[in-house]
Protein backbone atom coordinates (compact mmCIF):
# COMPACT_ATOMS: atom_id res chain seq x y z
CA UNK A 1 0.00 0.00 0.00
CA UNK A 2 1.48 3.27 -1.18
CA UNK A 3 0.98 6.19 1.28
CA UNK A 4 1.34 8.71 -1.55
CA UNK A 5 -2.05 7.64 -3.00
CA UNK A 6 -3.86 9.19 0.01
CA UNK A 7 -4.36 12.90 0.32
CA UNK A 8 -4.70 13.06 4.11
CA UNK A 9 -3.53 10.96 7.10
CA UNK A 10 -7.19 10.30 7.97
CA UNK A 11 -7.69 8.48 4.67
CA UNK A 12 -4.57 6.45 5.27
CA UNK A 13 -5.69 5.46 8.84
CA UNK A 14 -9.19 4.60 7.56
CA UNK A 15 -7.72 2.35 4.88
CA UNK A 16 -5.45 0.60 7.41
CA UNK A 17 -8.42 0.02 9.75
CA UNK A 18 -10.36 -1.58 6.93
CA UNK A 19 -7.54 -4.03 6.37
CA UNK A 20 -7.42 -5.22 10.09
CA UNK A 21 -9.42 -8.47 10.60
CA UNK A 22 -12.53 -7.97 12.67
CA UNK A 23 -12.96 -10.02 15.96
CA UNK A 24 -16.28 -11.73 16.23
CA UNK A 25 -17.48 -12.72 19.76
CA UNK A 26 -18.55 -16.35 19.99
CA UNK A 27 -21.58 -16.76 22.23
CA UNK A 28 -20.76 -20.46 22.83
CA UNK A 29 -17.82 -19.56 25.06
CA UNK A 30 -20.07 -18.13 27.78
CA UNK A 31 -21.13 -21.53 29.18
CA UNK A 32 -17.49 -22.61 29.30
CA UNK A 33 -16.56 -19.50 31.29
CA UNK A 34 -19.50 -20.11 33.64
CA UNK A 35 -18.50 -23.73 34.20
CA UNK A 36 -14.92 -22.64 34.89
CA UNK A 37 -16.11 -20.11 37.48
CA UNK A 38 -18.33 -22.71 39.17
CA UNK A 39 -15.47 -25.20 39.29
CA UNK A 40 -13.21 -22.48 40.72
CA UNK A 41 -15.74 -21.64 43.43
CA UNK A 42 -16.39 -25.26 44.30
CA UNK A 43 -12.72 -26.19 44.22
CA UNK A 44 -11.39 -23.25 46.23
CA UNK A 45 -14.44 -21.69 47.83
CA UNK A 46 -16.24 -24.67 49.37
CA UNK A 47 -14.41 -26.42 52.19
CA UNK A 48 -15.10 -29.00 54.89
CA UNK A 49 -14.08 -28.99 58.54
CA UNK A 50 -13.80 -32.32 60.39
CA UNK A 51 -15.77 -33.21 63.53
CA UNK A 52 -12.71 -32.74 65.77
CA UNK A 53 -11.56 -29.53 64.06
CA UNK A 54 -12.36 -25.87 63.65
CA UNK A 55 -11.58 -23.80 60.59
CA UNK A 56 -9.58 -20.59 60.98
CA UNK A 57 -10.21 -18.17 58.07
CA UNK A 58 -7.67 -15.51 57.15
CA UNK A 59 -8.28 -12.72 54.65
CA UNK A 60 -5.00 -11.52 53.17
CA UNK A 61 -3.28 -12.92 56.28
CA UNK A 62 -5.64 -11.28 58.79
CA UNK A 63 -7.87 -13.41 61.00
CA UNK A 64 -11.56 -12.87 60.20
CA UNK A 65 -13.55 -15.77 61.65
CA UNK A 66 -13.60 -19.33 63.00
CA UNK A 67 -15.95 -21.93 61.55
CA UNK A 68 -17.30 -25.04 63.23
CA UNK A 69 -17.32 -28.59 61.80
CA UNK A 70 -19.25 -29.00 58.53
CA UNK A 71 -19.39 -27.55 54.99
CA UNK A 72 -18.65 -23.86 54.51
CA UNK A 73 -17.88 -21.33 51.77
CA UNK A 74 -15.00 -18.88 51.57
CA UNK A 75 -13.95 -16.29 49.01
CA UNK A 76 -11.64 -17.96 46.48
CA UNK A 77 -8.13 -16.55 46.13
CA UNK A 78 -8.87 -14.06 48.91
CA UNK A 79 -9.52 -16.10 52.05
CA UNK A 80 -7.22 -18.83 53.37
CA UNK A 81 -8.39 -21.81 55.44
CA UNK A 82 -6.43 -23.58 58.18
CA UNK A 83 -8.12 -26.54 59.90
CA UNK A 84 -6.94 -27.04 63.47
CA UNK A 85 -7.68 -30.13 65.56
CA UNK A 86 -9.05 -28.93 68.91
CA UNK A 87 -10.33 -32.24 70.33
CA UNK A 88 -7.36 -34.40 69.46
CA UNK A 89 -4.78 -35.24 72.16
CA UNK A 90 -1.27 -34.83 70.75
CA UNK A 91 1.63 -36.76 72.24
CA UNK A 92 5.36 -36.08 72.24
CA UNK A 93 7.78 -38.86 73.24
CA UNK A 94 11.14 -38.17 74.86
CA UNK A 95 13.98 -40.67 75.14
CA UNK A 96 12.29 -43.21 72.86
CA UNK A 97 10.11 -43.41 69.74
CA UNK A 98 7.16 -45.63 68.93
CA UNK A 99 7.49 -47.05 65.44
CA UNK A 100 4.29 -49.09 65.42
CA UNK A 101 1.44 -48.87 67.91
CA UNK A 102 -0.93 -51.75 68.50
CA UNK A 103 -1.42 -54.83 70.63
CA UNK A 104 2.33 -55.44 70.37
CA UNK A 105 3.91 -52.01 70.29
CA UNK A 106 7.23 -51.68 68.51
CA UNK A 107 9.83 -49.11 69.47
CA UNK A 108 12.84 -47.68 67.70
CA UNK A 109 16.13 -49.40 68.50
CA UNK A 110 17.98 -46.09 68.37
CA UNK A 111 18.94 -44.38 71.63
CA UNK A 112 18.06 -40.75 72.30
CA UNK A 113 20.61 -39.91 74.96
CA UNK A 114 20.79 -36.31 73.78
CA UNK A 115 17.37 -35.71 75.35
CA UNK A 116 17.15 -38.48 77.99
CA UNK A 117 20.49 -38.34 79.84
CA UNK A 118 19.99 -36.18 82.95
CA UNK A 119 21.87 -35.30 86.12
CA UNK A 120 20.05 -35.70 89.44
CA UNK A 121 20.39 -33.52 92.50
CA UNK A 122 22.88 -35.92 94.14
CA UNK A 123 25.11 -35.93 91.00
CA UNK A 124 23.94 -39.25 89.56
CA UNK A 125 23.18 -39.81 85.87
CA UNK A 126 19.85 -41.31 84.77
CA UNK A 127 18.22 -42.15 81.45
CA UNK A 128 14.79 -40.54 81.78
CA UNK A 129 11.98 -41.36 79.33
CA UNK A 130 8.66 -39.54 79.44
CA UNK A 131 5.69 -38.35 77.39
CA UNK A 132 3.96 -34.99 77.15
CA UNK A 133 0.32 -34.90 76.03
CA UNK A 134 -1.38 -31.65 75.01
CA UNK A 135 -4.29 -30.25 73.05
CA UNK A 136 -5.22 -26.96 71.38
CA UNK A 137 -7.52 -24.78 73.48
CA UNK A 138 -7.28 -21.63 71.31
CA UNK A 139 -6.49 -22.24 67.61
CA UNK A 140 -6.15 -18.53 66.78
CA UNK A 141 -3.42 -18.02 69.41
CA UNK A 142 -1.74 -21.21 68.25
CA UNK A 143 -1.52 -19.99 64.63
CA UNK A 144 -0.58 -16.39 65.29
CA UNK A 145 1.58 -16.58 68.43
CA UNK A 146 3.70 -19.69 67.77
CA UNK A 147 5.77 -20.43 64.68
CA UNK A 148 6.59 -24.08 65.44
CA UNK A 149 4.40 -25.39 68.29
CA UNK A 150 5.75 -28.94 68.24
CA UNK A 151 9.40 -27.91 68.45
CA UNK A 152 8.60 -25.29 71.09
CA UNK A 153 6.81 -27.83 73.30
CA UNK A 154 9.65 -30.33 72.94
CA UNK A 155 12.30 -27.78 73.87
CA UNK A 156 10.38 -26.47 76.88
CA UNK A 157 9.48 -29.98 78.09
CA UNK A 158 13.08 -31.10 77.99
CA UNK A 159 14.31 -27.99 79.80
CA UNK A 160 11.67 -28.23 82.54
CA UNK A 161 12.21 -31.97 83.05
CA UNK A 162 15.96 -31.44 83.45
CA UNK A 163 15.31 -28.71 86.01
CA UNK A 164 12.88 -30.79 88.09
CA UNK A 165 15.01 -33.96 87.96
CA UNK A 166 17.99 -31.88 89.05
CA UNK A 167 16.06 -30.88 92.17
CA UNK A 168 15.59 -34.52 93.31
CA UNK A 169 17.86 -37.38 94.32
CA UNK A 170 18.31 -40.48 92.20
CA UNK A 171 16.20 -42.65 94.53
CA UNK A 172 13.36 -40.12 94.47
CA UNK A 173 13.32 -40.04 90.66
CA UNK A 174 13.43 -43.84 90.47
CA UNK A 175 10.83 -44.66 93.11
CA UNK A 176 9.27 -42.39 95.69
CA UNK A 177 8.69 -39.02 93.98
CA UNK A 178 7.66 -39.94 90.42
CA UNK A 179 4.10 -38.61 90.76
CA UNK A 180 5.32 -35.35 92.29
CA UNK A 181 7.82 -34.93 89.44
CA UNK A 182 5.08 -35.46 86.83
CA UNK A 183 2.86 -32.81 88.42
CA UNK A 184 5.72 -30.34 88.89
CA UNK A 185 6.81 -30.60 85.23
CA UNK A 186 3.22 -30.28 84.01
CA UNK A 187 2.61 -27.17 86.12
CA UNK A 188 5.87 -25.44 85.11
CA UNK A 189 5.36 -26.31 81.43
CA UNK A 190 1.82 -24.90 81.42
CA UNK A 191 2.95 -21.67 83.08
CA UNK A 192 5.64 -21.12 80.45
CA UNK A 193 3.22 -21.78 77.57
CA UNK A 194 0.72 -19.39 79.13
CA UNK A 195 3.33 -16.64 79.20
CA UNK A 196 3.81 -17.24 75.46
CA UNK A 197 0.01 -16.95 75.00
CA UNK A 198 0.32 -20.15 72.99
CA UNK A 199 -3.27 -21.43 73.14
CA UNK A 200 -2.00 -24.90 74.18
CA UNK A 201 -3.20 -26.87 77.19
CA UNK A 202 -0.96 -29.53 78.73
CA UNK A 203 -3.06 -32.64 79.46
CA UNK A 204 -0.47 -34.76 81.23
CA UNK A 205 3.24 -35.36 81.74
CA UNK A 206 4.19 -38.91 82.71
CA UNK A 207 7.53 -40.55 83.38
CA UNK A 208 8.02 -43.86 81.58
CA UNK A 209 11.21 -45.90 82.03
CA UNK A 210 13.81 -44.36 84.33
CA UNK A 211 17.08 -46.29 84.60
CA UNK A 212 20.80 -45.70 85.09
CA UNK A 213 22.93 -45.85 81.92
CA UNK A 214 23.97 -49.35 80.81
CA UNK A 215 27.71 -48.94 81.61
CA UNK A 216 26.98 -48.19 85.29
CA UNK A 217 24.04 -50.55 85.84
CA UNK A 218 26.12 -53.29 87.59
CA UNK A 219 27.63 -50.78 90.02
CA UNK A 220 24.28 -49.16 90.54
CA UNK A 221 22.69 -52.53 91.31
CA UNK A 222 25.44 -53.29 93.83
CA UNK A 223 24.81 -49.97 95.53
CA UNK A 224 21.09 -50.72 95.68
CA UNK A 225 21.76 -54.18 97.10
CA UNK A 226 23.99 -52.64 99.76
CA UNK A 227 21.29 -50.13 100.62
CA UNK A 228 18.70 -52.89 100.81
CA UNK A 229 20.96 -54.95 103.06
CA UNK A 230 21.50 -51.89 105.24
CA UNK A 231 17.75 -51.35 105.49
CA UNK A 232 17.27 -55.04 106.30
CA UNK A 233 19.80 -54.92 109.16
CA UNK A 234 18.27 -51.71 110.48
CA UNK A 235 14.79 -53.24 110.39
CA UNK A 236 16.02 -56.37 112.18
CA UNK A 237 17.67 -54.22 114.85
CA UNK A 238 14.45 -52.26 115.32
CA UNK A 239 12.55 -55.54 115.57
CA UNK A 240 14.85 -56.76 118.33
CA UNK A 241 14.66 -53.35 119.99
CA UNK A 242 10.85 -53.42 119.91
CA UNK A 243 10.85 -56.87 121.51
CA UNK A 244 13.42 -56.27 124.27
CA UNK A 245 12.88 -52.65 125.27
CA UNK A 246 9.12 -52.89 125.98
CA UNK A 247 9.71 -56.10 127.97
CA UNK A 248 12.48 -54.45 129.99
CA UNK A 249 10.30 -51.40 130.54
CA UNK A 250 7.47 -53.63 131.73
CA UNK A 251 9.73 -55.49 134.15
CA UNK A 252 11.15 -52.21 135.41
CA UNK A 253 7.67 -50.82 135.97
CA UNK A 254 6.70 -54.07 137.73
CA UNK A 255 9.74 -53.88 140.04
CA UNK A 256 9.05 -50.23 140.76
CA UNK A 257 5.41 -50.98 141.53
CA UNK A 258 6.37 -53.84 143.85
CA UNK A 259 8.90 -51.63 145.61
CA UNK A 260 6.38 -48.86 146.01
CA UNK A 261 3.83 -51.36 147.37
CA UNK A 262 6.39 -52.79 149.79
CA UNK A 263 7.36 -49.30 150.93
CA UNK A 264 3.73 -48.33 151.39
CA UNK A 265 3.08 -51.54 153.35
CA UNK A 266 6.08 -50.95 155.59
CA UNK A 267 5.08 -47.36 156.21
CA UNK A 268 1.50 -48.33 157.04
CA UNK A 269 2.69 -51.20 159.26
CA UNK A 270 5.06 -48.89 161.09
CA UNK A 271 2.30 -46.35 161.56
CA UNK A 272 0.10 -49.12 162.98
CA UNK A 273 2.87 -50.27 165.33
CA UNK A 274 3.39 -46.72 166.49
CA UNK A 275 -0.31 -46.25 167.08
CA UNK A 276 -0.51 -49.57 168.97
CA UNK A 277 2.53 -48.72 171.08
CA UNK A 278 1.09 -45.29 171.83
CA UNK A 279 -2.23 -46.88 172.92
CA UNK A 280 -0.44 -49.46 175.12
CA UNK A 281 1.70 -46.77 176.65
CA UNK A 282 -1.35 -44.72 177.46
CA UNK A 283 -3.04 -47.77 179.03
CA UNK A 284 0.15 -48.64 180.95
CA UNK A 285 0.33 -45.19 182.48
CA UNK A 286 -3.24 -45.51 183.68
CA UNK A 287 -3.05 -49.13 184.98
CA UNK A 288 0.43 -50.68 185.14
CA UNK A 289 -0.39 -54.09 186.71
CA UNK A 290 -3.35 -54.82 184.53
CA UNK A 291 -1.42 -53.79 181.43
CA UNK A 292 1.58 -55.95 182.37
CA UNK A 293 -0.66 -58.98 182.88
CA UNK A 294 -2.49 -58.39 179.65
CA UNK A 295 0.78 -58.04 177.74
CA UNK A 296 2.07 -61.22 179.34
CA UNK A 297 -1.02 -63.17 178.43
CA UNK A 298 -1.00 -61.88 174.89
CA UNK A 299 2.66 -62.83 174.53
CA UNK A 300 2.09 -66.30 175.94
CA UNK A 301 -0.91 -66.81 173.70
CA UNK A 302 1.19 -66.00 170.68
CA UNK A 303 4.05 -68.25 171.83
CA UNK A 304 1.91 -71.21 172.86
CA UNK A 305 0.03 -71.17 169.56
CA UNK A 306 3.31 -71.83 167.77
CA UNK A 307 4.57 -74.52 170.20
CA UNK A 308 4.25 -78.24 169.49
CA UNK A 309 3.78 -80.55 172.49
CA UNK A 310 3.08 -78.89 175.80
CA UNK A 311 4.10 -80.28 179.22
CA UNK A 312 2.67 -78.82 182.42
CA UNK A 313 4.98 -79.18 185.46
CA UNK A 314 4.15 -78.24 189.00
CA UNK A 315 6.95 -76.01 190.20
CA UNK A 316 6.57 -77.34 193.78
CA UNK A 317 7.13 -80.94 192.65
CA UNK A 318 10.54 -82.19 193.77
CA UNK A 319 10.66 -85.35 191.69
CA UNK A 320 9.39 -85.58 188.18
CA UNK A 321 8.12 -88.97 187.04
CA UNK A 322 8.56 -89.82 183.41
CA UNK A 323 5.42 -89.33 181.34
CA UNK A 324 4.04 -92.25 179.42
CA UNK A 325 4.33 -91.79 175.68
CA UNK A 326 0.70 -92.60 175.15
CA UNK A 327 0.29 -90.62 171.88
CA UNK A 328 2.76 -92.87 170.06
CA UNK A 329 0.83 -95.98 171.16
CA UNK A 330 -2.64 -94.73 170.29
CA UNK A 331 -3.50 -93.46 173.73
CA UNK A 332 -5.21 -90.18 174.54
CA UNK A 333 -3.22 -87.32 176.00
Amino acid sequence: MDPNKFNTPEELFRKMSDNVPKFQFNKGILPIIGIFIVILIIGTGVYSTGPDEVGVIQQFGKYVRTTQPGLHIKIPMVEKLTNVKVKYIFKEEFGYRTTKAGIITKYSSRNYFDESLMLTGDLNVLVVEWITQFKVKDPVKLLFNMRNPQRTIRNISEAVMRQVVGDHTVSEVLTTRRVEINLAVQDKLQKILDTYDSGIQIVTVKLQNVNPPDPVKPSFNKVNEAKQEKEKVINQAWEAYNKIIPKARGEAEKTISEAEGYALNRVNSSKGDVANFTAVWAAYKNSKEVTKKRLYLEAMNEIMSKAGRKYVVDPSQKGILPFLNLNDQGGIQ
